[in-house]
């Protein structure tokens, strides 16, 4: 395996599968059987899910609500996400751990660096719910933040589509894939990966971070065994 120590991003509109809100459980499930696939060959894997499908901060505070207070929902809707991930992933049969930035000691464990890379190396999958637990910052920045805190490898963003290209591909069928991609070259041709602070942290600890299409069985044992599967972003 070309990586040992991953932090999966998952968007919250990923676990919708179908429907137009809310929680897929059979998507779940999918995730789960993937998920367990490289725990099976002793890869340590921690996870960072957004809320998307369930509230957006931002959308809140262009219909008129305070955005700080948008925000927070945001990061409750994220730890609900997290609760049924862990569920999934315990139904397959693994051990898991949610850690939360903000306390909720009855259904999770505080954050705490140390404690998380311990349930790694136990071979635990780690949760991450609730953001970086301020405000005006997405789960993209918390996914890139706890990656260089746990020491991660490589950051791998599940989505829908199989890579970064030149424009969305299900607008524009001309649309030109990256097989690799360079971290300025994103910036330089404003394509859209993560947030912008997310990004730059990213480059500025020489932390790769790999797009690819997570609904397609198999890819994500491929990409953390180094196949040329999606769109490396490094250097």
């Amino acid at each position: 395996m070309k990586y040992n120590r991953i932090l999966l991003k998952l968007s919250g509109e990923a676990l919708m599968g179908d429907r137009q809100y809310g929680i897929d459980p059979k998507r779940l499930a999918d995730y789960a059987k993937e998920i367990k696939k490289l725990i099976d060959q002793d890869i340590e894997v921690a996870i960072v899910i957004g809320g998307g499908n369930i509230f957006r901060g931002l959308a809140g505070a262009t219909n008129g609500m305070d955005r700080v207070q948008g925000d927070y929902m945001g990061m409750l809707a994220t730890v609900i996400n997290g609760l049924a991930l862990q569920s999934a992933l315990e139904e397959a049969e693994l051990q898991t751990r949610l850690l939360t930035s903000i306390e909720m000691k009855q259904i999770a464990e505080p954050f705490i660096k140390r404690r998380a890379v311990r349930h790694l190396e136990k071979g635990r999958v780690v949760i991450f719910g609730g953001g970086t637990g301020n405000p005006y910052f997405t789960t993209d920045t918390a996914a890139v933040l706890r990656a260089i805190e746990i020491n991660a490898d490589v950051i791998l963003k599940g989505t829908r589509v199989d890579g970064i290209y030149t424009s969305d591909p299900e607008k524009n069928k001309d649309a030109i894939k990256f097989e690799n991609i360079t971290f300025k070259d994103v910036m330089n041709k404003g394509l859209k990966v993560m947030d912008m602070t997310a990004f730059t942290l990213s480059e500025e600890n020489n932390l790769p971070i790999i797009v690819f299409d997570m609904n397609k069985e198999g890819n994500l044992v491929k990409v953390v065994s180094g196949e040329k599967v999606g769109t490396l972003v490094n250097g």
